[in-house]
């Protein structure tokens, strides 16, 4: 598959990513570290696997893609790269901007265009959120590319930080002990959707993203609105991160170490079952 064909000239000039210093370096190795163990620890993606990375331009998404160039130098499987990106036709949206970057850096990559802002625009009421039409449409658009060009994982830019954040929304506005997982097969059973950066922290993509300059893309919907439930519970945790340095590392190991019996679901844990052993 061919790159997607550069836009015209335009005044905005994408710069290319900027070098590290030793102590960057470091940072990176650590989120490169990270990563690695998180795609062994779950069996991410095996030989031949060809790996959509979905790019929205924030962030995330470009150290998730960063991380998996750099590991796939030294992977012990061999597996492909292709970036891919939803143009949601948000008005004022750069446009050329990560044609121009994933050009430069070589990258195989293609651009999806859909205009699901007018469609999410026209069917949420004002100050009403907007993140679950919209995550649905997006999600919607990469699973049928996805299906139709071979791919067979779908690589998100989830971090640790994300994951705890949704256990708690989850747990405060859904009732549910309900998180993100790492690796997961999609409710229709055709795709595995990945997320490598599961072990690492929002500070340290942030510090990596700035290092290295990315051309950061802002959201227009879900990034421009106040108040969200999200926003709410990123601001509780950070308030107990700065008062007990080390808790959303706790939080989410905690999610790593699950002990069924000691909840309350009876679809989880087999209560009506529990006896005691008869006498020896």
């Amino acid at each position: 598959m061919s790159a997607t064909p550069l836009h015209p000239v335009h005044e905005t000039v994408v710069p290319a990513p900027l070098p590290l210093s030793s102590t960057k370096r470091r940072l990176a190795a650590h989120i490169r570290g990270l990563a690695g163990k998180a795609i062994a620890d779950y069996a991410m993606i095996g030989e031949g696997d060809r790996v959509m990375v979905c790019l929205s331009g924030g962030k995330d998404s470009y150290t998730l893609l960063d991380m998996l160039l750099s590991l796939q130098r030294s992977a012990p499987v061999n597996f492909s790269l292709v970036a891919v990106n939803l143009d949601q036709k948000q008005p004022g949206f750069p446009a050329h901007v990560l044609p121009e970057y994933l050009t430069s850096l070589g990258v195989e990559h293609h651009i999806i265009e859909q205009d699901t802002y007018s469609v999410v625009r026209r069917l949420i009421p004002e100050g009403r959120t907007m993140c679950s039409l919209c995550s649905r449409m997006r999600r919607g658009a990469l699973y049928r590319y996805a299906s139709e060009n071979g791919i067979t994982r779908i690589a998100l830019g989830h971090h640790r930080d994300d994951i705890v954040e949704t256990l708690f929304l989850n747990l405060f506005h859904g009732g549910k002990l309900k998180a993100m997982a790492p690796k997961l097969r999609s409710e229709d059973g055709r795709h595995i959707v990945i997320r490598p950066l599961a072990y690492v922290p929002e500070r340290d993509i942030a510090r990596y993203a700035t290092a290295r300059g990315f051309p950061i893309i802002p959201c227009d919907l879900c990034g421009s609105q106040e108040n969200l439930q999200r926003a709410q519970v990123k601001k509780m945790l950070a308030q107990w991160e700065g008062e007990h340095p080390g808790r959303i590392e706790s939080i989410f190991t905690a999610l790593r170490n699950v002990e069924p019996g000691t909840l309350a679901d009876t679809q989880l844990f087999d209560f009506a079952g529990l006896n005691p052993e008869p006498p020896a």
